[in-house]
C-alpha cells in the first residue's frame, strides 16, 4: 500500500474495534474495554510506523515480502508490549518492555485465564486472567484484519476475521447475544468494505453507498442467523465451577438448591474429622448461593479467583459494631471430595497443607473454593470469627441503601408469582424493624400450627413453579425451608442468601467431631448494615444437630419429621423407619460413571459448526466465480472467453480500460505475459491472447458464422489463462483465487444501475452499462 494511505489502517482498526463489541454480553462489565483499546491502537500505530519504515528501506526496490513479515511480527511484539504494560508492568522494563521475567508472568496470567474460563459462567466477571486473554485474542485479530485489508487489500476477506469475535458470544451466552453483538461487527464488516471501495473508486462517496448497503444486509442476516445458531445450555465458557466430582457416596454438595423434593439418602459417609477451639462450634460453611429463578430455584454466581487464601492480610473480617467470637478449627478430610472447602463462618485466614495457592478466597460470598484441586486427602486449620450479634443490635439494624452493592446483587429477585408477595406483605405487615420482618417470616415457616411439615420426598406440585408448590403443600426439606425463607426475605427489602455446608456433626471420645454425608444442611444468611451477613435457620432440627443461633428461635426437636413421605420414594434403597432431620442433594447417588464421563456434544457442535461456516464464508467467492466460469463458457459462442479472459485479468490485478478495444486489450495483455518469466508457456498464451481477441472482433464485427469453434476457442482460453498464472507473483494469485476482483467490479456494476444519477433518475440498461454487465456476469 501508499505509506500515506492511512484511510485503510484506521478501517481495520475501526473494524476490529465495532467487531469486539460483540464481546459485550460475555461480560459482568465494561472492564474489558480499555485493554482491547489499548491493543487495537498499538496495532494501528506499529502499522502505520512500520509500513513507513519498510518503505524507506526498500527504496526503488518492492518492499512486499519484506512488509509481509515485518509488519505483522512487529504488530504482534506491540501486543504483547501492550499485555505486559497492563497486566504486567512490574516486570517490564519501563514498565512497557517485557523482560524473560515478564514472559513467564504473562504466562502465569493465561494459566490463570485458562483456568477462570473453565470456572466462570457468562456474563463473567472480569478477572485478570480473562482479561488478559481477551486482550491478547482480539490484538492478534486486530492483526490479522490489519494484514488482510491494507498488505493483501482484500477488505471483505478481513471482515470475515471478525467472525471469530461473534463466535464468543454465540458459543458462551445462553439465549440472544443482543442487539450490539450483531450490530458492531456488522458495521466493521461495512466499514472495511468502505474503506476497500474508497481506495479503488474515485469520487467524494467512493462507493460509500454499496458499503452502507452490504452492511445493512449484514446487519439483518445477523439478527435472523443469531436466533438458529446454537448457544451452549450452561451459558458458561466451559464447565463452570459446578459442584463436586459427582460420585455415588455423596461427597460433594451440589451448589444449586432447586426446592424439589423427592429426596433420597445413601448410607451416611464420614467426610470430615474437626478438632475446634469451642465446644459448640458453629456451621462448616461450604458455598452460598446467591441467584434465584423461579424454574431454577437458587443457584451460585461467578466466583472471583482472584484472592488465594496464601495472601496476606484477613479474608473475611466482621465490621466492628457486633459481638463475635474467634474460633479456630483444624480439619481432617476423610472422604469429602469438592471443590468447595467447608470452613467456619467469616474465615479470616485458611492455612491448606501444601496446596494453599490453588485454593481462592471470593469475598462476596465467603466461599473458599479450589483452582484445579478438590479437598481429597487435605488437612487444612482455619481462623474465623463467628457473628453473635445481640437480639437489641439486631432489632436496631437498618437494611442497606439501595445502591449498596451488596443489596443489588443479593437483593435482587425476578417476577414472581403474585401470591407470594401476597404473603409476604401478610406476614410482615406492621412489623416496625427489618428485624422483626424477618423473625416473621422465620417464625411462619417453622410453627407447626401454619402446617409445614418435614418430609425427604413431598408430592409434586402443579404451579410450574418449585417455591409456590412448597408453600402451598407445606412439605420439604431443609434446601426447600431455607430456599423459601431466602426469597420472602428478599421480599421485605433485606439481602439474603442460601448457605449450604454442615452442621457439626457428633463429638468422639478424642473430643473431635465427625462430620458425615447426614450432617449436610442449608440455612439461610440476612444481611444488616453496619453488621454483615447473620445466619438464621428456619428447618426443624434434632437437638442433638442444632447449632446455637440465640437471636433465631425455631420449633422444638420433637416436632421435627413426618416419617410418613408423601409419596414413595422412586427408590430402591430401603428409607428409615425415623429418618434424619436434612440430608442435600450433594449427598445423593450422583450419575453413574458412564454418564459421568459422557461428553457434552453442545461445545463441539457449536465449534464444528463455526469452522464449517468459516470455510463457507472464505471459500464462497472462489465457488461463484467457478460457476460464473462454466456459465460463459456454456454459450459456445466468442463472448463468452473472451469476457473470462477478460475476467481472469482482473483478478490477476491486470487493469483493462471498459472502453478499449480487443486488439487494445490484447497488447496489454501480451505485455503483461512478456514481462514474467517467458518461456513457451507466455508465447503460446500470447498467442492465445490474440486469437481470442480476433475471435471477438469477427463476432462483433464479421461475418455471421465467422468466429472460430468453440472447442478451439476454450483451449485458446486455457492457454492464456495459464501464462497469466504464471506472469503473476504467488501471492496475487493467492488473491485472485480466494477473492476474485471481477466479481466485485461486477458487483460495483450492478450497485451502480441502482444508483440515482445528479437528476435524480437511475442508469437503467445503458449501452455501457450493457458492455461491463456482459463483460462480467454474463
Amino acid at each position: 500500500m501508499n505509506p500515506t494511505d492511512v484511510r485503510t489502517p484506521v478501517a481495520a482498526a475501526a473494524a476490529t474495534l465495532l467487531g469486539a463489541l460483540a464481546l459485550t454480553p460475555v461480560f459482568t462489565s465494561r472492564a474489558w474495554v480499555p485493554p482491547v483499546v489499548t491493543v487495537v491502537v498499538a496495532v494501528l500505530a506499529g502499522g502505520l510506523a512500520l509500513r513507513a519504515a519498510v518503505t524507506r528501506f526498500a527504496g526503488d526496490r518492492d518492499p512486499g515480502l519484506l512488509g509481509a513479515v515485518a509488519v505483522p511480527l512487529g504488530q504482534l511484539v506491540l501486543v504483547v508490549c501492550v499485555l505486559a504494560a497492563v497486566f504486567v508492568p512490574d516486570t517490564a522494563l519501563a514498565g512497557l518492555l517485557p523482560t524473560p521475567t515478564t514472559i513467564a508472568r504473562l504466562g502465569e496470567v493465561f494459566g490463570a485465564g485458562t483456568a477462570e474460563i473453565r470456572e466462570q459462567a457468562t456474563p463473567a466477571l472480569p478477572l485478570t486472567g480473562l482479561l488478559a486473554l481477551t486482550t491478547l485474542f482480539v490484538g492478534l485479530v486486530a492483526v490479522v484484519v490489519d494484514s488482510l485489508a491494507v498488505a493483501g487489500r482484500q477488505a471483505a476477506v478481513a471482515g470475515a476475521a471478525l467472525l471469530a469475535l461473534v463466535c464468543v458470544p454465540v458459543g458462551t451466552v445462553t439465549g440472544g447475544i443482543g442487539l450490539v453483538a450483531l450490530v458492531g461487527p456488522a458495521a466493521g464488516f461495512a466499514v472495511l468494505l468502505w474503506a476497500d471501495q474508497r481506495r479503488d473508486l474515485p469520487g467524494p462517496t467512493g462507493g460509500a453507498g454499496a458499503a452502507v448497503r452490504t452492511g445493512v444486509v449484514a446487519v439483518a442476516a445477523g439478527a435472523v442467523l443469531g436466533t438458529v445458531v446454537p448457544t451452549l445450555p450452561e451459558g458458561s465458557f466451559a464447565t463452570g465451577l459446578g459442584g463436586g466430582t459427582g460420585s455415588a457416596t455423596g461427597t460433594s454438595l451440589d451448589p444449586a438448591a432447586e426446592l424439589r423434593g423427592q429426596l433420597t439418602l445413601p448410607e451416611p459417609v464420614p467426610l470430615l474429622r474437626v478438632g475446634s477451639s469451642v465446644e459448640d462450634p458453629g456451621y462448616l460453611r461450604a458455598v452460598a448461593l446467591d441467584e434465584y429463578e423461579p424454574a431454577d430455584g437458587w443457584s451460585l454466581s461467578n466466583l472471583d479467583g482472584e484472592t488465594s487464601v496464601a495472601d496476606d492480610g484477613f479474608l473475611a473480617p466482621l465490621p466492628d459494631r457486633q459481638p463475635t467470637r474467634q474460633v479456630t478449627a483444624e480439619v481432617q478430610v476423610l472422604e469429602h471430595d469438592d471443590r468447595f472447602l467447608p470452613v467456619p463462618t467469616s474465615p479470616l485466614s485458611v492455612r491448606v497443607d501444601g496446596e494453599e495457592a490453588a485454593w481462592r478466597f471470593d469475598e462476596a460470598t465467603g466461599t473458599v473454593f479450589g483452582r484445579g484441586v478438590t479437598s481429597a486427602g487435605l488437612a487444612y486449620g482455619v481462623t474465623a470469627v463467628e457473628p453473635r450479634p445481640s437480639e437489641e443490635l439486631l432489632a436496631r439494624a437498618l437494611p442497606p441503601p439501595p445502591d449498596d452493592p451488596v443489596q443489588e446483587r443479593f437483593g435482587a429477585l425476578p417476577e414472581l408469582d403474585p401470591a407470594i408477595a401476597e404473603l409476604t406483605a401478610g406476614l410482615t405487615a406492621g412489623a416496625a424493624t427489618p428485624y422483626e420482618r424477618v423473625l416473621r417470616i422465620q417464625g411462619y415457616l417453622t410453627d407447626r400450627a401454619n402446617g409445614f411439615v418435614y418430609s425427604l420426598s413431598t408430592a409434586p406440585g402443579t404451579s410450574g413453579d418449585d417455591l409456590v408448590d412448597f408453600l402451598r403443600l407445606k412439605r420439604g426439606y431443609c434446601e426447600q425451608y431455607a430456599g423459601a425463607m431466602a426469597v420472602l426475605v428478599r421480599q421485605t427489602g433485606l439481602p439474603a442468601r442460601v448457605a449450604l455446608g454442615y452442621t457439626p456433626g457428633e463429638v468422639q471420645p478424642d473430643g473431635t467431631r465427625l462430620i458425615t454425608s447426614d450432617d449436610a444442611h442449608a440455612w439461610v444468611e440476612v444481611y444488616f448494615d453496619g453488621i454483615g451477613w447473620v445466619p438464621f435457620d428456619p428447618t426443624p432440627l434434632a437437638a442433638d444437630r442444632q447449632v446455637e443461633l440465640p437471636w433465631s428461635p425455631r420449633t422444638t426437636a420433637e416436632e421435627r419429621v413426618d416419617a410418613a413421605p408423601a409419596v414413595p420414594a422412586p427408590t430402591a434403597v430401603p428409607q428409615p423407619a425415623v429418618p434424619r432431620t436434612d440430608r442435600l442433594p450433594g449427598a445423593l447417588p450422583q450419575a453413574t460413571p458412564l454418564a459421568e464421563t459422557a461428553t457434552d456434544r453442545g461445545p463441539l457442535l457449536v465449534t464444528a459448526g463455526v469452522l464449517v461456516l468459516g470455510a463457507v464464508v472464505v471459500t464462497a467467492p472462489a465457488g461463484v466465480r467457478a460457476l460464473q466460469r462454466r456459465r460463459r463458457l456454456a454459450g459456445g459462442d466468442a463472448a463468452g472467453p473472451w469476457a473470462e479472459l477478460r475476467a481472469v485479468a482482473t483478478d490477476l490485478g491486470v487493469h483493462l480500460q471498459a472502453s478499449w478495444t480487443p486488439r487494445r486489450v490484447a497488447e496489454a495483455l501480451a505485455l503483461t505475459l512478456n514481462r514474467g518469466p517467458g518461456g513457451p508457456t507466455a508465447e503460446s498464451a500470447v498467442a492465445a491472447v490474440r486469437r481470442l481477441a480476433r475471435a471477438e472482433e469477427a463476432a462483433s464485427y464479421g461475418r455471421p458464422g465467422s468466429e472460430p469453434p468453440a472447442a478451439e476457442l476454450r483451449a485458446a482460453l486455457r492457454a492464456a489463462r495459464r501464462g497469466l498464472l504464471a506472469a503473476r507473483p504467488r501471492s496475487v494469485r493467492l488473491r485472485a483465487l480466494l477473492w476474485p476482483a471481477s466479481l466485485v467490479a461486477g458487483t460495483r456494476a450492478w450497485a451502480a444501475r441502482w444508483t440515482r444519477d445528479e437528476s435524480g433518475r437511475r442508469p437503467g440498461r445503458t449501452a455501457a452499462g450493457n458492455a461491463v454487465r456482459e463483460g462480467y456476469w454474463s
